[in-house]
């Protein structure tokens, strides 16, 4: 297993070791997750930028009040848009360093709740139909109930391994 902090000349050098055993797609599929993960790390530094450039401003002279409802509700989502494009590319990067072959759905589920927290975090409940916050509602149930369910699911698959390790059982 990769230790979890390398520097960026050892994954280099990683990488050039792995080139010729990996076969064309796993090849392929670690460009793509490299060159993602550069994009994405390129749009998270410019949106934390402008975010920066045109926040601080403004709180530093008394323009707006973080206090304020509404000013809250857009700083927050903001920056939870930010949390969630880190946490999307956190789960590229894993597939670029080899440690899981594609991404994970644990993952997958765990941004949608973060997506859906900041939608609830942004929705303004005096303009959304009682229908739409129900569903989303209902969304965040049953994503949270798939968490649990895979997080279950691999606890169980982790004690089987513990116990047993001449199994081969691998988990997602």
């Amino acid at each position: 297993m990769p230790s979890p902090r390398r520097s960026p000349g050892r994954l280099l050098q990683e990488t050039r070791e792995q080139w010729p055993l990996m076969n064309h797609y796993e090849r392929f599929e670690h460009m793509v997750a490299f060159i993602l993960g550069v994009i994405i790390a390129l749009v998270i530094a410019l949106a934390l930028l402008q975010l920066l450039t045109r926040v601080v401003p403004l709180l530093l002279s008394g323009s707006i009040d973080p206090l304020d409802h509404e000013v809250f509700q857009g700083l927050f989502g903001m920056i939870m848009t930010l949390l969630i494009a880190l946490e999307f590319k956190h789960s590229i990067i894993r597939v670029a360093l080899r440690r899981e072959s594609i991404v994970q759905v644990k993952t997958v589920v765990l941004i949608a709740l973060l997506a859906l927290s900041r939608k609830f975090i942004v929705l303004d409940s005096k303009v959304t139909e009682a229908q739409t916050i129900a569903a989303l509602a209902l969304a965040t149930l049953v994503l949270g109930v798939v968490y649990w369910l895979l997080r279950e699911r691999d606890d169980r698959l982790s004690k089987d391994l513990r116990t047993d390790p001449g199994t081969g059982l691998a988990g997602e």
